[in-house]
């Protein structure tokens, strides 16, 4: 007895009490049995969808929460049953004294369903047997497993505050549309709101079984899915990204792009595309054509940076003067093409410059300058061995002297054309004859040139292409020797002189075996040509044969039906062939193009059709 009356063991006798009292205590706030979890959760969407019931809550025998389940729900029957039951009679008088209501103790969706402890015929999922024991897990069994979230722990899935820890909205009861309309106006009533993961009302949301659940404390774990989708677009967006291309198809690309395009739109993008836009090939080749915003001191930028430039078009440039293409000149030695149409400003000392310092210059298009004179001509035969290509046409200042000089400094010579230089005579035709055998393309339209200057291009055996347009002294026996010494001719432009006739035309379409084009504009022939054509010939595609005020119905049909090598026949303002008989022969020959001013217009308006043009049926028009 000693012992008992020890301090010892009255110390014993206390711990025992608090022990007894620890016992009692219950891990639910509910007063009810663990099993009460399974309750609320029943039904047969919880039976057939949650796998994982059992690892969060009570376990236990079917048949014993079946049997529980159906002792509640005869015994319960209004919400202040249910209130009374889950307290203890000290939390009641706890939560009287403070003025609250006792529905309010416990969450709205406990007891404002009627259908609240309803149990369904489906039989309850089968449980271990080794769970004797009736455990509540407030936790989760399970969390989803995924990547960690960038999102805070505190917050729900949309980014707000999680409510205090209120746990977030289970699967709907099985239950009737008028319970659950009279659980959800008893849940507004009461105050008491459940939040959702995805931030929706309770009555639109349903959380999947691979949505997170409560958890005891105020941090939820957010879903990674949304994180996961958004790296997923993120990388495929990287992926589609233009400039993860390789920077040589993007030059590619770009080499596609006028100067002005890639200067004042593609450059602004980025500063990659700025990097890609100063490459230096395409500064190789300069196209300034018809800027007239162009100036001497671009030009000169152009030369301070970029010393590589190989070819410059300044075509219709009105304010480009001789300063600009000299210094351009003098810093790119390199360059091999040189091209100024119409700039009439220009004279000769921006061609001499270009002449004294580029030596390897190949091309040199200055059509319509004015001022140019046999000076410059001079000067390019002296220091340009390497030109081919020449275009001096309506530099009415040229004369023989300079072009003389020119053939003889530039062997190498393929292209010369002149158009109407009255100054230009037979001597200098014959200095290109005799010093420019790789002459392949030769024209000297209206300029003074006679049939005794054209006689020795025979000497041209690589002659391809040879413009004879008004040459006011040229005979058929000269045009007739040139095909036959040229056996390479493909190309003849005997427009505008009335001296070709139709023997003319049928000594060409017999001797000319490479010909492909015939261009009679203006000659005096008549159907006897066309069918000569047609009949002689097996090369010829294009005939051009417009205003030729002898030609008839019988000549174009002759030809198209004769001829197996035509895809062109000119009929431009012959007056007398009828369109009536052209329309048959375009159905009868569609491989053929004929060209008249009805058949030229037709294809016109199919042109705008097919481009979306649409005629405009207003009045007012």
């Amino acid at each position: 007895m000693g012992h008992l009356l020890s301090k010892n063991g009255y110390c014993l006798k206390k711990r025992t009490r608090k022990l007894r009292k620890k016992k009692r205590r219950r891990d639910c706030f509910l007063r009810g049995p663990c099993m009460l979890c399974f309750i609320v959760r029943s039904g047969s969407e919880s039976f057939e969808g949650d796998q994982r019931f059992e690892s969060r809550h009570c376990t236990a025998g079917a048949a014993a929460a079946t049997k529980l389940a159906e002792h509640y729900a005869s015994s319960l029957g209004s919400p202040d049953d249910h209130a009374k039951f889950f307290l203890s009679p000290g939390e009641l008088a706890a939560w009287e004294g403070q003025g609250r209501s006792l529905l309010s103790a416990v969450p709205a969706k406990l007891v404002g369903a009627p259908s609240l402890f309803r149990v369904t015929a489906a039989p309850p999922p089968a449980v271990p047997a080794d769970y004797g024991e009736m455990v509540c897990k407030r936790k989760c069994g399970e969390l989803q497993r995924s990547a960690p979230c960038k999102q805070p722990r505190c917050t729900t899935r949309d980014g707000r505050p999680d409510g205090g820890g209120l746990p977030p909205q289970r699967r709907p009861l099985p239950s009737s549309a008028s319970s659950s309309s009279a659980s959800s106006s008893e849940e507004d009533s009461s105050g008491v709101g459940l939040q959702t993961d995805s931030g929706q009302s309770p009555a639109s949301s349903t959380a999947t079984p691979e949505s997170c659940c409560c958890c005891s404390s105020s941090s939820c774990p957010a879903s990674c899915s949304d994180v996961s989708e958004e790296g997923k677009s993120s990388e495929g967006a990287d992926v589609s990204c233009i400039n993860h291309l390789p920077s040589s198809i993007l030059l590619k690309v770009f080499s596609h792009l006028s100067v002005k395009e890639r200067c004042l739109s593609a450059s602004l993008v980025c500063k990659y595309w700025r990097d890609l836009c100063l490459d230096f090939q395409f500064w190789k080749q300069i196209d300034l054509s018809g800027l007239q915003q162009v100036k001497d001191d671009l030009l000169v930028k152009i030369a301070s940076r970029r010393q590589n430039v190989t070819e410059i078009n300044i075509s219709d440039c009105r304010n480009v003067q001789d300063h600009g293409v000299c210094t351009l000149a003098c810093h790119c030695r390199g360059l091999l093409k040189y091209t100024a149409y119409r700039c009439k400003q220009l004279s000769d000392l921006s061609l001499c410059t270009v002449a004294s310092h580029c030596p390897l210059l190949q091309k040199v298009h200055v059509g319509n300058q004015d001022k140019l004179t046999d000076h410059a001509l001079k000067q390019l035969g002296e220091h340009c061995p390497e030109l081919k290509d020449v275009h001096f046409g309506q530099c009415y200042n040229i004369s023989d002297e300079g072009l003389v000089v020119l053939a003889k400094g530039c062997p190498r010579l393929q292209r010369i054309y002149m158009q109407e230089n009255k100054l230009v005579t037979d001597r200098s035709v014959r200095a290109f004859a005799e010093n420019c055998p790789e002459l392949q393309f030769v024209g000297f339209m209206g300029c003074s040139v006679t049939s005794q200057g054209v006689i020795h291009l025979t000497r041209l055996r690589n002659l391809s292409s040879l413009d004879l347009r008004h040459i006011s002294e040229l005979n058929n026996e000269t045009v007739m020797e040139v095909v036959r010494k040229c056996r390479k001719l493909s190309s003849l432009n005997l427009c505008l002189n009335w001296s070709i006739n139709d023997r003319c035309v049928e000594i060409i379409a017999k001797e000319g075996r490479s010909l492909k084009e015939l261009y009679l504009v203006s000659c005096k022939i008549t159907d006897y040509a066309l069918i000569a054509i047609g009949q002689y010939s097996s090369t010829i595609e294009t005939v051009d044969a417009g205003w030729c005020k002898e030609i008839t119905d019988q000549g174009a049909t002759q030809i198209a039906m004769s001829s197996k090598s035509l895809r062109y026949l000119g009929l431009m303002r012959c007056d007398k062939v009828n369109e009536e008989t052209v329309e048959r022969l375009v159905l009868q020959y569609p491989h053929i193009v004929f060209s008249t001013v009805m058949q030229d217009c037709k294809r016109t308006l199919e042109r705008a059709y097919q481009m979306g043009w649409s005629p405009n049926t207003s009045t007012a028009s």
